[in-house]
C-alpha cells in the first residue's frame, strides 16, 4: 500500500508530506486546489516522463518521494532483489528533477535508471484517468480486463505467438502460390534450353578441337604448301639447312684437335641437327595427316553454326554455353526444391493451425472461468456503489471467422440495473453515472486480481 507521499518545489508547492492509511481514500477540492498535482507527483515517482516546467519557478530542482508497504508483494521484492535493489518491507521511490531539465530515479536510496523505476511502479500502482469508463465501452478493452483478472498473460502470450508463427507460414505460402503459374512456365523453358545445349554435346576442349579442325580442314591446301616449301628449304635440296649442318659439324670436329673449345661449338651443331631430324619427322608427320574433305568440313559448319546460334538465343559466346548449361540445371534444382518447399509449407501451415487452435481452446476455457468468478464479483459490488439490483455478466463466446491475435472469442460485458429487464450489452444500457460505477467496480476487481496493491481513480 501506498504509506506517504512527499513533494517539494513541484508545481505550486513549496513542501507537501500527506500519509495514507489503508482502505478507501478520498481526496476532494475546488478546480485548482492541487489534487491534479498530487497524482501528477505520484506518476513522477513511479517513472512517468518529467517536465523541467513543473520546477517551482523559485527553486533549482524538485522532487518526489514515494513510500510503499511492500511486507505482502513477493513478487516486486523478488524483481528487486533481481535487480540488485533492497527487498525489505518499506520500497522508497524517489525522483528529482533539475530546472534544466535533467532528471535522476532512485529506490530504497540506490541511483536506478527512470526505464527500471517505471517497472517498479507497475508493481505497485494503477492509474486511471478520468474518461476510462468511455473506453470500457469498447470490446477490446473488455477483453483486457477479463485477461488480466483472469491472470492468463501467458496464455495470451501462447496463442498471440502462434498466431504470428501461422500468419508467417501462410505469408511465405501465399508468395510461394502467387508465383506457381510463373513458376511452372519457368521450369518448363529452362528445362528446354537445358535439352537444347545438351544436345550440342559439347565441352570447352571438344569446341576448341572441333574449331581447330575446322581451320585445318578450311586451309589444307595452304598448309600443304607450307610444308612442302619449308620440308625443300630445310631438308631436301643440297643447301638445305639439315645437311648443311651435318657438313659443317663434321667440317669442325676435324679442328677438334688442334682447338680445345671447337668441341663445344661441334655439340651445338650436332643438337640442332638432332632438332632438324625431328622436325622432319613431325613435319612429315603433319603433312600426311592433312586432307582435303569438302564433305567433313560441312558438317564442322553445320555443328559450329548450330552452337553459334544456341549461343545468341542465349547472350553468350561459344565458349561459355557449358558454365550456362551449369547454371540452368542449377536454378531449375532450385525450383524443384520450391515444390517441395510448397509441400512443407502446406504441412507447417496445418501444424501451426493446430498449435494455434488448441492455444485458443486453452485460452477460451481460462476466460469462461474467469468470466464466471468476475460476474459475481463484480455484480457484488455494483450493490455496494448503490445499484442494488444490479447484475453484471461476462459473455464469452467461440467466435467463428478467420483467426486473430487475441483467439477466438468474442468477449462482451453485459449488464442489468432492473430485474424486470434482460441483460444487455454495456453500451446500450448504462447511463454516464451508472457507466462510471460499473467502471470503478471492474477496475477494483481487476487490480484485485492482478495483486497491485494501490488503485488510483481521476473523476
Amino acid at each position: 500500500m501506498l504509506k506517504a507521499l512527499t513533494i517539494e518545489n513541484l508545481a505550486v508547492i513549496r513542501y507537501l508530506d500527506v500519509e495514507f492509511e489503508a482502505g478507501l481514500t478520498i481526496l476532494t477540492g475546488e478546480t485548482g486546489a492541487g489534487k491534479s498535482i498530487l497524482i501528477e507527483a505520484l506518476g513522477l515517482s513511479l517513472g512517468d516522463r518529467a517536465d523541467s516546467s513543473l520546477v517551482r519557478a523559485t527553486a533549482d530542482r524538485a522532487s518526489v518521494c514515494a513510500t510503499f508497504d511492500i511486507a505482502a508483494n513477493d513478487t516486486l521484492k523478488a524483481f528487486l532483489r533481481t535487480n540488485d535493489l533492497e527487498d525489505d518491507s518499506q520500497c522508497i521511490l524517489r525522483r528529482v528533477m533539475g530546472a534544466d531539465g535533467r532528471s535522476r530515479a532512485f529506490c530504497n536510496a540506490s541511483p536506478i535508471p527512470v526505464q527500471l523505476l517505471k517497472q517498479i511502479g507497475e508493481f505497485l500502482v494503477d492509474i486511471h484517468g478520468q474518461h476510462a469508463h468511455q473506453s470500457l465501452l469498447r470490446q477490446p478493452t473488455q477483453r483486457e480486463l477479463l485477461d488480466e483478472f483472469a491472470q492468463c498473460t501467458e496464455e495470451v502470450a501462447v496463442v498471440e505467438k502462434a498466431y504470428r508463427e501461422w500468419r508467417e507460414i501462410g505469408r511465405r505460402l501465399e508468395e510461394l502460390s502467387n508465383g506457381a503459374n510463373d513458376l511452372e512456365s519457368r521450369i518448363d523453358l529452362l528445362a528446354f534450353q537445358g535439352e537444347e545445349i545438351e544436345a550440342l554435346n559439347i565441352s570447352a576442349e571438344s569446341l576448341s578441337a572441333l574449331e581447330s579442325e575446322h581451320r585445318r580442314i578450311a586451309h589444307a591446301q595452304r598448309i600443304i604448301e607450307g610444308c612442302d616449301v619449308a620440308g625443300a628449304h630445310a631438308f631436301d635440296t643440297d643447301g638445305a639447312a639439315l645437311p648443311s649442318a651435318v657438313k659443317a659439324a663434321g667440317a669442325l670436329r676435324e679442328l677438334s684437335e688442334v682447338d680445345d673449345e671447337m668441341p663445344a661449338v661441334v655439340d651445338l651443331i650436332d643438337q640442332a641437327v638432332i632438332n632438324l631430324e625431328e622436325a622432319e619427322r613431325e613435319l612429315g608427320r603433319l603433312r600426311g595427316n592433312i586432307v582435303t574433305d569438302p564433305r567433313r568440313l560441312q558438317e564442322i559448319d553445320h555443328q559450329l553454326q548450330s552452337i553459334q546460334d544456341v549461343a545468341r538465343k542465349h547472350r553468350c559466346e561459344a565458349k561459355d554455353l557449358p558454365n550456362r548449361l551449369h547454371r540452368i540445371k542449377f536454378e531449375l534444382d532450385e525450383l524443384s526444391s520450391r515444390e517441395d518447399l510448397f509441400e512443407q509449407l502446406n504441412t507447417a501451415l496445418n501444424g501451426a493451425f493446430s498449435t494455434y487452435q488448441a492455444a485458443a481452446v486453452d485460452l477460451h476455457k481460462r476466460r469462461v472461468a474467469a468470466g464466471e468468478k468476475m460476474s459475481g464479483e463484480i455484480s457484488h459490488r455494483l450493490e455496494e456503489l448503490g445499484i442494488p439490483h444490479g447484475k453484471f455478466s461476462v459473455r464469452v463466446a467461440k467466435r467463428d471467422g478467420p483467426p486473430s491475435q487475441h483467439g477466438r472469442d468474442d468477449i462482451e460485458f453485459l449488464v442489468t440495473a432492473n430485474p424486470d429487464l434482460p441483460m444487455r450489452s454495456l453500451k446500450k444500457v448504462a447511463s454516464g453515472g451508472e457507466l462510471s460505477r460499473i467502471s470503478l467496480a471492474i477496475q477494483v476487481a481487476a487490480t484485485g486480481s492482478s495483486g497491485i496493491p494501490v488503485l488510483v481513480r481521476i473523476e
